[in-house]
This record gives C-alpha cells, structure tokens and sequence, in this order.
C-alpha cells in the first residue's frame, strides 16, 4: 500500500499533492484541517451566517496553526520590541515573542513546509475569524525550493489595548496556491448584455429575490416558512438546473504522523 492509501480524513477524490510539514523544533504548533464554524458564526440567531456558503468554504479552505499556550499580550504603541508584554497564563512559550517590533506579534509555527513544484504557501490569518485591537498579516512563501523556515506575524492596531489568545485558537491558515496563476487571467469588463443567456438568468434571480423578500413580510407565507432561498446552496441556477461540480463543503486530510 502506497503512503496516500489507506489515510483518514480524505476527500472522495484520491489526493496527487503532498504537502509536507517537516518537523523543525521539539514541539512545533499543532495542525489541524480548518473547520467549518467561527464562534461568532454561532453566536448569531438560528445560525443564520452558516447560510452563505461561500463564507462557511472559504472558512475551510486550508490548514491551521493552533497557538500553543493560554496567554494575554498588550502593546504600549513603541517601536522597540519591548514594547509589547506578553503574559503567559501557565506555561511560557518560545513559539511566541515580539521579534520585530512595531507593534508585531510573532509565532513561530516550528516546521518547515514542502509544497509540490510549482505551488507557493499563502500564510494568512484564520477566515472570517476577526480579533479586535490586533490584525492578521499576510505572506506568499515559495515552499517548493526555500530551506528557509517562516513566521506567523499579527500587528496590533491600537496601543493599550489587550488581546486574548487562547490555546488551541488558530492564529495561522495555510493555503498551497499554484505560482504564476494569477497571471494567467484576462481581467475584462463586459456588459451585462453581451451574454444574453445570463443577462435572462440574471434577471429572473433578481426578480425572484425582490418577490421572496416581500413575501417573507407576509405572515403565514411560504417564503416566510422557507426563511431564505436556497437556490445557491443547493448549486441551482433560477430555472432549477443543477450544477454538478458544486461543492457544499470542504474535507481536508489531516496531517499524519510520517510512519
């Protein structure tokens, strides 16, 4: 049996990429697949964020660095690297520090990453995950050549004011993205009207949205009984045709321990 079979937590589809994350210290940060809820998500009436589904698969698409330790950290609005405190809840981890200073807030994931050739590592914050007082930055790693290991970096957005973050919270998403793929595109602007088909397409999604609307003010409606129209989430253009590829959710395979 070949490493790729038999594994866990895959997708229907067989898997023809490896990504791999090459242990560089004792205790790196854990990993695990990004999963579909956000507290916040959860947090609003009947779970009605779950119902745009683009958010709920861009919330699972890639892989998360867990931060370590329970800690709290405030930053004094200094240059110098001191101007951050860190106040560690139990353990002290070496896997957090303020390295560059300016207000920078630095994890360092404690692996070096492998992406097949061809493909850079996007670094970035976890997806539709928003902390207050402090931001997310981002980076595009060239993973399939460099030996050079990477930091996560969150940069505070105003002095005086203390973060949280708790162990087990991501504070990373890792997302393979081919290289030079952008550059493929031909950005153009049309008119809507240059591609009749969609244009009428168009045009009966639109009136249809606007009469659910006004038939969800309507006690005792179907619309209001349906709550929302499920057109997309069920991958259906306005006449009802499906759409075969859709995907209503994302299985990523967990990283497993090299045998």
């Amino acid at each position: 049996m070949s490493d790729k079979e038999g594994r866990g937590d895959k997708p229907d589809q067989a898997s023809d990429l490896d990504l791999i994350a090459y242990r560089a210290s004792a205790e790196p940060l854990p990993l695990r697949p990004a999963p579909s809820h956000r507290p916040w998500m959860d947090a609003t009436d009947q779970r009605t964020a779950y119902r745009c589904l683009p958010m709920v698969i861009a919330n699972q698409a890639g892989w998360e660095l867990l931060c370590p330790v329970d800690f709290r950290a405030i930053w004094d609005g200094g240059v110098g690297k001191e101007a951050i405190e860190l106040k560690f809840k139990d353990a002290r981890s070496d896997y957090i520090s303020s390295h560059f200073g300016y207000g920078i807030l630095t994890f360092s994931p404690g692996y070096l990453f492998r992406t097949p050739s061809g493909h850079n590592l996007w670094c970035k914050g976890p997806t539709n995950d928003p902390k207050d007082g402090i931001a997310p930055l981002e980076g595009i790693i060239e993973t399939d050549w460099s030996p050079y290991s990477f930091t996560m970096n969150w940069k505070f957005t105003r002095a005086g004011h203390e973060v949280s973050f708790g162990k087990g919270e991501p504070v990373c998403m890792l997302l393979p993205f081919p290289r030079a793929y952008l550059q493929r595109f031909d950005p153009a602007i049309h008119a809507l009207s240059d591609d009749a088909a969609l244009e009428e397409s168009h045009k009966l999604w639109a009136q249809s949205r606007a009469e659910f609307n006004q038939d969800l003010l309507i006690p005792e409606s179907e619309a209001r009984r349906q709550k929302w129209q499920r057109t997309y989430m069920l991958g259906r253009d306005p006449l009802g045709a499906a759409f075969a590829p859709h995907e209503t959710k994302l299985v990523l395979p967990a990283f497993r321990e090299k045998s």
